[in-house]
């Protein structure tokens, strides 16, 4: 009876797989991505998307149940230029599942952000599991995310949800991310491995520039020729510094 249900769910997911292109999904992802962060009350904080080194957009993840619970979906994954700005997708898979008896399917759009090069290592494996090899927790909603709880800030990737109009942060615990190498044969016409996209300056197919485009719209695009590590470091640097300047400017005043 399990072998059965077991068959069913795989032959689901398989559907599922292949119901769009390539190109069809990167649209959906690109609208996914404008529609959380049209409203910015209940968006993505846009600090945490700056200091991001990238992002993972998954849109219409499927949980589907015939006996046995089981997560599906295909995405994007797209990191920052060493040169500014968004780089090329690269086509990810994320799978995973947990028995028990369960009626139904339901689809979600999923977001994450890579938030240290920990993180952005893992995403470059062929695959890694959420929670074991990268620790995730479910992210802040809102404006700014100056209320992160430590779980948050500690984790190397931070994750979201959104469900019939809900959206939330959410813990992705046990899922693995993988490199779908079908997908970028599709987008680049050859095999491609997520490092050698995400790693690189490779151009984005004309399919990825909307989401590219929306991308840096919404998130400071980074000064350009300085490798990302960097730059954070010279922003943090440079904030030290503006504190310590307000300070010999008020114990002058002060003075006087």
């Amino acid at each position: 009876m399990r072998i059965r249900a077991l068959g069913m769910a795989l032959c689901f997911s398989a559907m599922l797989f292949g119901a769009e292109s390539a190109q069809e999904r990167l649209k959906d992802a690109g609208d996914v991505f404008n529609e959380i962060m049209s409203t910015p009350d209940r968006g993505i904080p846009q600090d945490l998307l700056s200091k991001a080194h990238c992002i993972v957009i998954v849109p219409g993840m499927k949980q589907a149940a015939f006996g046995i619970g089981g997560k599906y979906g295909r995405g994007f994954a797209t990191c920052r230029r060493d040169r500014g700005g968004w780089g090329a997708p690269s086509a990810v898979r994320i799978e995973g599942g947990s028995f028990g008896f369960q009626i139904g399917a339901t689809s979600t759009d999923v977001v994450m952000l890579v938030m240290n090069e920990r993180g952005m290592r893992r995403l470059i494996e062929d695959k890694f599991t959420l929670g074991a090899q990268a620790a995730v927790a479910a992210g802040p909603v809102g404006r700014s995310a100056s209320a992160q709880t430590d779980a948050q800030l500690s984790a190397d990737i931070l994750s979201w949800s959104r469900s019939k109009g809900l959206f939330a942060g959410i813990a992705l615990e046990g899922a693995t991310l993988r490199n779908d190498l079908d997908e970028n044969r599709e987008l680049y016409g050859k095999e491609l491995h997520s490092k050698d996209i995400l790693l690189t300056n490779m151009r984005p197919p004309a399919a990825a520039q909307p989401l590219v485009s929306s991308l840096n719209k919404y998130s400071r695009v980074e000064e350009k020729n300085q490798p990302i590590e960097s730059r954070a470091k010279d922003a943090v640097d440079g904030d030290a510094d503006r504190v310590k300047d307000k300070a010999h400017h008020k114990k002058k005043a002060a003075e006087q």
